[in-house]
């Protein structure tokens, strides 16, 4: 589906341009394009945002990922980038062990159906990092990654966060399991 996204593949191609260690395009990025593409929806569904995230435990500055934010701004100037080094994300998600990649990083999102990630390799083949499978976005079940079943706090968090995003709004067909 990707792969034959040309407006996709133009944004994965900017993002590979920054050479960024660990690099992908994440969450609803993916999760959009596969509902968008099992609800058969002709026009693409908007993205409040184009989630880049990289992981480079050398450079935690909030100031670096802002500069890869204006980067990308001056390739495709219409698009809400936004640019994550998951190296220092443990710390805002107040996560007690650092991440150990950018797909570790992936896997502690707050639902399975965003918890997927693409980019580019060498040859500019598209690769899909999917660390709690895809059973849940093809099937389009919402449902907390482990990491927030773990504690009370946490599957309050992923409900607050399913309840403000009301995907149920735009996909009929999803259907949010506790």
């Amino acid at each position: 589906m990707i792969k034959n996204d040309d407006w996709m593949m133009r944004i994965l191609r900017a993002a590979k341009t920054l050479n960024l260690p660990d690099w992908w395009i994440c969450a609803g990025f993916v999760r959009s394009k596969v509902w968008d593409t099992l609800h058969g929806f002709q026009e693409r569904t908007r993205l409040a945002d184009i989630d880049v995230v990289y992981f480079n435990p050398e450079d935690l500055k909030k100031e670096s990922e802002k500069k890869y934010e204006k980067i990308l701004l001056e390739q495709i100037p219409d698009l809400p980038w936004s640019v994550k080094n998951e190296a220092r994300m443990h710390l805002v998600n107040n996560d007690f062990e650092p991440y150990t990649s950018t797909v570790d990083a992936i896997s502690k999102f707050p639902e399975t159906v965003t918890a997927l990630g693409v980019r580019l390799d060498e040859q500019g083949e598209v690769i899909l990092a999917a660390p709690c499978g895809l059973k849940d976005v093809l099937s389009m079940e919402v449902r907390p990654t482990d990491s927030y079943k773990s504690t009370e706090n946490r599957r309050k968090k992923y409900r607050e966060r399913v309840k403000k995003k009301n995907w149920v709004a735009v996909w009929y067909k999803v259907r949010v399991i506790e």
